[in-house]
């Protein structure tokens, strides 16, 4: 759209000035921290932002034009079978629920690795400064750094924690240290290797690649280095979700208008778009626990079951929506804005 939106918004520039912010005014990282912060205006952004991009994926899965016959066992099947599933594990909560739990929470960082890996290759197709599949494996292990960092904290039963006894990783031991060490060995991989993609693109295609790219890598990377273990859940989601609906929305747009017959501006597409993903959100989070508490289910496990079935579901919906092959939408999409000016 504009390079000032790009950055700011999609590469995660807005998420870094925050975060500065934080750090530079005295008191404000306490007042704003994920326990004095999450009981008031948190669920506010979060319902606005995180929220409203899981129900976005879901949105651009049955608008997005051929997707109902490309994909009919996600379009179809899935919602159906996550019901079933859901169902089950609530009625089963004391058995199953802690180990969905970590599942989801162990994975949504490497959510976030895979989305800020696929801006950055995106982003090179838009530049017109097309990558090796070479320079895409130095990115893609360069994204994933941060996803390995978080596996091997291992915070609140989640990454390596699931499958050690509790008092392995205790403070002071052994295994602990080791951890420790091979986590920063992880940031200072992550560092290297956006550095080595950076020389090689240049050296290989005689120009830099654009510094959207690395940006959206090491803005990943810095929302679960820099800031405490909650407060980097609480806020990567944010951004997170502001970074998706932003990039979920110019794709839905440039579908919209160019299919024959459409009379609406790009304006209208935006604000439908969101608008309905919002709605979706609302049901999804709010209305849908509240159904399984007036069928009987408990209140706790109707809340946890319900967002980790959510994020579950997006994860997998996203792995196929966001796909580039030859023939996808998307492809033609990046492919078409290849000539526009770039910083």
């Amino acid at each position: 759209m504009h390079p000032l939106f790009d950055y700011l918004l999609i590469g995660g520039g807005l998420s870094l000035a925050f975060m500065a912010l934080l750090f530079a005014v005295p008191g404000l990282k306490q007042t704003l921290s994920a326990e004095a912060f999450m009981a008031s205006t948190v669920p506010f952004f979060i319902l606005l932002s995180n929220n409203t991009h899981f129900a976005a994926s879901t949105v651009r899965l049955y608008t997005k034009p051929g997707s109902s016959k490309a994909l009919p066992f996600l379009t179809l099947l899935l919602p159906l079978i996550m019901v079933v599933l859901l169902t089950a594990s609530i009625s089963q909560a004391d058995r199953v629920g802690p180990f969905i739990q970590a599942v989801y929470l162990s994975w949504s960082p490497f959510h976030y690795a895979a989305q800020a890996y696929g801006l950055g290759v995106l982003y090179c197709y838009r530049s017109g400064c097309p990558i090796s599949s070479g320079h895409k494996r130095i990115l893609w292990w360069a994204a994933l750094m941060p996803f390995l960092h978080n596996m091997l904290a291992g915070e609140s039963g989640t990454g390596v924690s699931i499958f050690l006894p509790l008092g392995w990783l205790a403070e002071g031991t052994t295994l602990a240290t080791v951890i420790g060490v091979l986590q920063y060995l992880a940031i200072g991989l992550s560092v290297g290797l956006l550095a080595w993609f950076i020389v090689a693109v240049r050296k290989d295609r005689q120009r830099f690649a654009p510094w959207i790219t690395p940006l959206a890598i090491a803005t990943n990377g810095i929302w679960w280095l820099v800031l405490p273990p909650l407060d980097a859940f609480i806020w990567a989601t944010i951004f997170h979700g502001i970074q998706y609906l932003a990039i979920v929305v110019i794709f839905h747009v440039k579908d919209q208008v160019q299919l024959p017959g459409n009379r609406h501006s790009r304006a209208y597409h935006v604000v439908w778009f969101y608008a309905v993903s919002l709605a979706a959100a609302y049901g999804l989070f709010s209305c849908l626990p509240n159904f399984y508490m007036l069928v009987g289910f408990g209140e706790v496990e109707s809340m946890l079951l319900v967002v980790a079935a959510i994020n579950l579901h997006h994860f997998i919906v996203d792995a196929y929506i966001w796909r580039f092959g030859d023939k996808d939408r998307n492809r033609r999409i990046a492919q078409e804005t290849a000539s526009a000016p770039t910083a």
